[in-house]
């Protein structure tokens, strides 16, 4: 991991695509997207199962790592109504269950309001927009919060690299502006944009298992 320093507060990026706050032993995680590839199946476009797997083993991976205590989610934690198959979330309930003694909130995106809530099963504190944990206001859409440094997802944020004699490459990164912050995409089966940071934002992407400063 790499550690950041955002209005006064240390933040450590783990390769997971996911932000660690130690200060309040708390994950933020972005545009999680449970369900999507069921979805796509659903509407008979044929692809791999595996998704969901590798989406849970990931987040597991950064909670046991950081001993977290809490999860936050920033919005599309689901993806859609035809993406709550049992299968999906029998494997999301599994870690839920192993995982009891962790707390964890859903701040609702375009996506989750069109899904619906998570399980009440699973105890998933679901949430607005707008509302502020320390320093920061927790969205989904990136934009300056009046309350605070806004952290958010939704655009799925990359940028493209390029070195003399070769050809560019576009990786998933994070991206903290002046006023606010994106997180990457953790979803397995999710796509990325491009966006074009300002002089002074911090950059890092992530490459190969590893998460690395750009600007």
């Amino acid at each position: 991991m790499i550690e950041c320093e955002v209005v006064g507060e240390k933040l450590s990026l783990l390769p997971e695509r996911v932000v660690y706050w130690a200060a309040r032993k708390t994950l933020f995680v972005a545009d999680f997207h449970l369900g999507k590839a069921a979805s796509f199946r659903k509407a008979g476009i044929p692809l791999p199962s595996g998704s969901t797997t590798e989406n849970v083993q990931r987040l597991e991976r950064a909670v046991a790592h950081t001993r977290a205590k809490s999860v936050v989610f920033l919005g599309d934690f689901l993806h859609s109504a035809d993406g709550r198959a049992p299968r999906t979330f029998d494997k999301f309930a599994s870690w839920r269950q192993s995982r009891e003694d962790v707390e964890v909130t859903l701040v609702r995106g375009n996506h989750d309001k069109k899904a619906g809530d998570p399980p009440q099963a699973w105890n998933v504190n679901c949430i607005e927009a707008g509302e502020t944990l320390g320093p920061f206001v927790l969205n989904h859409e990136p934009g300056p919060s009046r309350g605070g440094y806004a952290l958010s997802g939704h655009i799925h944020p990359a940028v493209r690299l390029s070195a003399p004699g070769e050809k560019s490459i576009r990786l998933p990164c994070f991206w903290f502006g002046v006023r606010y912050g994106v997180l990457p995409a953790f979803g397995a089966f999710t796509g990325n944009a491009e966006v074009l940071p300002r002089r002074g934002d911090q950059v890092f992407v992530i490459a190969e298992e590893e998460v690395l400063k750009v600007a």
